[in-house]
This record gives C-alpha cells, sequence and structure tokens, in this order.
C-alpha cells in the first residue's frame, strides 16, 4: 500500500485512472469550457531537495531585519509589550496548543475551565457582567457589538461610528453591515475627541448604538461618562473599544453606564506575532448576554453533584440555529484567550498596574522631549495615555526613514489617513529611557 503522504507515481496514476474508466487526467475535467481552462502550463520553478530548499529558505529570511534589532514605537492596535517566559512555557503543553473549539464540551473540560477563568477575568477588567470567548479580533468584535445593537432594538436601520475608532475597524464595520442596508453615520472629532453635540445631529428613532474607542486611534482619552449618558437619552446601545492595559489605572466602563464593552487582547500577553494571530473580547451588561456572538461557558454540576463547566445559552447559535443566529461566528480563539489568561495571572493587579503606569509614564517622557527638539508642534491637548499624535515641521517619511537608520521604527504615518506631516507615536513599558533619549536625540539631527 503507498503512504497517503508519498506522492503517486505514474504507475499508480494508471490504475486509478483505469479503475474509474477513464483514459487521461484531462478526462476528467471534459465538463470544464475549454475556454475556462488553464491554457498555458503554471510557471512554477522546479523542484527543489530538502538541502537546497532549506538553504533558499535561510537566503530569504536573511533579508529580513529582525523586530529585535531595532527599537518600536509602532503602535496603532499592536502594541510592542513585553511577554513573559511563563506564557510561552504553559501553552507549549500538548493539551492546550491543541486546543479546539469544544463542539463536545462534556468531554473537554479542561479547555471550558480555562476559557471560564479567561470570561472571568476579563469581566473584572471591564467591570461587565458577562463576557464571550470570544471574537477574532478587535475589529470582529467591533463589527459584531454593533449588530447586538441593531437586534436589541426593533426598527433600527443606522448606527453611529466615532470617526476615532481604527480606520480598519471602520472598514471592517462596513464590511459586515454593507449588505444589511444599514447605514453607517460616522461621527466627527472635535480637538481630537469624539463630537456628541455632532452626534446628535446624526441621531434619530432608528439609530441603534454609537461605538467609541478610548483611548481613540490618535491616543486620545474620550470621555466615557457623557458618552454613556448620551446613548442612554437617545435610547441606543453605547458601545466603548479599550484598550485593556488602560483599564488597570482608568474607571472600569461597567461602572460608568457603558452597555457593551470590545476591544483587542492582543496587547495582554499575545506579542506581535507579525500582525496576528490576536483575540478580540467582548463583554456586556447581564440584560444583553441572549444576543451574544461567541461562545460562552458556564458552571453547573453534573449527574454525581461535582462542579461541571457547560457551553451555556446553545441555542443562539449558528451551528444550532443557522441562518435565524445573532451571528456567523463559528469559533473561538482558544489559544490566545488562554495567553491573556496566563498574562492576567501572571502580572496580577499590582504587576497590571505597572505595566499600565510605566506606559504612560514614558510616553509622557517621550511626548515632551520631542516637543522640546522644536521639531514637532502640538496636534491635541486632550489627555493621553501610552500613545500620542505629534505634527512634524518637516517631511514625515524622510523622518521615519532616518529614524530606521538609527534602528528606531519611529511611528506610524498618518498622511495616508489624511492628516499630512503627522505621526502616531506609542509608547510601552519596554522601552528604555536610553532608547527615547536616543529617539530625539537622532530627531534633534533630522531637523538640524
Amino acid at each position: 500500500m503507498v503512504h497517503r503522504y508519498i506522492p503517486k507515481g505514474d504507475g499508480e496514476k494508471e490504475k486509478m485512472l483505469e479503475t474509474i474508466g477513464v483514459e487521461s487526467i484531462d478526462d476528467l475535467f471534459v465538463d470544464i469550457p475549454k475556454d475556462l481552462r488553464l491554457k498555458e502550463p503554471l510557471k512554477i520553478p522546479p523542484a527543489l531537495s530538502e538541502l537546497e530548499l532549506l538553504r533558499r529558505a535561510q537566503e530569504l529570511g536573511e533579508k529580513n531585519t529582525p523586530i529585535t534589532s531595532r527599537v518600536s514605537f509602532l503602535g496603532a492596535g499592536v502594541y510592542d509589550h513585553f511577554v513573559p517566559l511563563i506564557i510561552d512555557h504553559i501553552i507549549s503543553r500538548s493539551e492546550f496548543y491543541t486546543s479546539y473549539t469544544p463542539y463536545q464540551p462534556e468531554i473537554a473540560q479542561g479547555t471550558l475551565q480555562a476559557i471560564f477563568e479567561y470570561q472571568t477575568l476579563i469581566c473584572r477588567l471591564t467591570g461587565m457582567d458577562i463576557s464571550n470567548a470570544s471574537m477574532y479580533e478587535g475589529a470582529s468584535a467591533a463589527a459584531e457589538a454593533l449588530l447586538m445593537a441593531l437586534a436589541e432594538k426593533r426598527k433600527s436601520d443606522n448606527v453611529l461610528v466615532s470617526a476615532g475608532m481604527h480606520p480598519q475597524t471602520i472598514q471592517v464595520i462596513k464590511t459586515y453591515l454593507h449588505y444589511r442596508g444599514v447605514e453607517i453615520r460616522e461621527v466627527p472629532l472635535k480637538d481630537g475627541k469624539t463630537d456628541l453635540e455632532a452626534a446628535k445631529e446624526l441621531t434619530d428613532a432608528n439609530t441603534a448604538g454609537m461605538i467609541v474607542q478610548n483611548p481613540n486611534f490618535f491616543g486620545e482619552m474620550e470621555e466615557v461618562v457623557p458618552f454613556a449618558d448620551f446613548c442612554k437619552e437617545n435610547k441606543m446601545l453605547s458601545i466603548l473599544s479599550v484598550d485593556p492595559i488602560s483599564l488597570a489605572l482608568l474607571e472600569p466602563p461597567g461602572n460608568q453606564g457603558i452597555d457593551l464593552v470590545i476591544g483587542d487582547g492582543q496587547s495582554l500577553g499575545n506579542g506581535l506575532n507579525f500582525g496576528g494571530p490576536y483575540l478580540g473580547f467582548l463583554a456586556v451588561k447581564k440584560k444583553h448576554m441572549r444576543k451574544m456572538p461567541g461562545r460562552l461557558v458556564g458552571v453547573s454540576r453534573d449527574s454525581e453533584g461535582k462542579r461541571a463547566f457547560v457551553l451555556t445559552l446553545q441555542a443562539r447559535e449558528q451551528h444550532i440555529r443557522r441562518y435565524k443566529a445573532t451571528s456567523n461566528i463559528c469559533t473561538n480563539m482558544s489559544l490566545n484567550a488562554l495567553i491573556a489568561s496566563i498574562y492576567l495571572n501572571a502580572l496580577g493587579t499590582d504587576g497590571l498596574r505597572e505595566v499600565a503606569t510605566q506606559s504612560l509614564s514614558k510616553a509622557h517622557y517621550l511626548y515632551k522631549g520631542l516637543l522640546e527638539t522644536g521639531a514637532f508642534e502640538e496636534v491635541f491637548s486632550s489627555p493621553f495615555f501610552k500613545e500620542f499624535t505629534l505634527k512634524y515641521k518637516g517631511d514625515v517619511k524622510e523622518l521615519l526613514a532616518k529614524l530606521r537608520d538609527c534602528n528606531i521604527v519611529g511611528g506610524l504615518d498618518l498622511t495616508e489617513y489624511g492628516r499630512e506631516g503627522e505621526i502616531l507615536v506609542a509608547v510601552t513599558e519596554k522601552r528604555t529611557k536610553e532608547e527615547m533619549d536616543r529617539y530625539i536625540a537622532c530627531v534633534r539631527e533630522v531637523s538640524a
């Protein structure tokens, strides 16, 4: 018997064709019109031996510059926080890195327990009653939250989205809602924050909900309580997208009247990972739980009275109701959620607060130092957390190129987002005073 992973030779192919009653492989595709078939062979280079392939891969890899050789001040949704070694140690256990969505929860108690603990930690962090596990990433969590708002309010045909949301998140929201006939009304910013006065002009009786990011894409802190009050006054759901690290210092959104809290869990021990995979979290007040997408793990008792973990409210899931389901989310980022749980447990309350405090203080140190060079101007005057926007007086692209020569990834050029000359800079607890001083010195040299 030929092993299934060994390519078939000509002899095996001939026997297979004879068995099914055709003369050639081309006969298998007679139903496909000739004008749709490939007319020329694919230009694929000849096969390499294993040794040649490894050598080629090494040559290509040497063209890359590892992120560890450069100091990164790049943020915009993906942040270079420290990842404790204990995370890799635990998730490398086979029972964790092979776990997947628990379609048979009764025999996946360990997986369910890990998910339950993740949900508990997210609830404590956000001040909400219930968390799911979990969304694909922060952008899909934002879109799913708006779908919840639309499901909660009858005769709703529009939603409000703050212009302070990450532009890529706004694109994902538009993709989700396009074919549902939902109008997306973008609320402009005023002095770097969401303009609630403008939001009033955009709101009507059919507005289902409004989403705001805090800190927003430009790093500015939004006023959460007025936003929550505005949504209550207009009988729509308030959705707040948060940086989970910031919640170590800020009042939990659940204590400020917010209905739904969402965000991306990348900064909770998930590393950079070349842009993914990450996880999105979504936490709600109890009254909204029946409209939640994704998995929800609860605790019950088995026939012997012992504690047992279960998937609750499954009737709403797509594998039960299919086209009637609230969401098409069909999996959960189990491994990434586990990483977030390990991270939060390893740091504890004091450790997470230390990460947030250092990120805050170091961001303000660099902000002040860059302004003192005379090469930048302030853009906004509101408080910020670990990310800020400045306007460079010269050519931003040239500045970032010169910073790369100094082995510094200086930030994000906001020109492509319609903000000429502005740069978005992020600072985490990993950045040292020496690295920030080197950034400032390099700016002085370039601007001189």
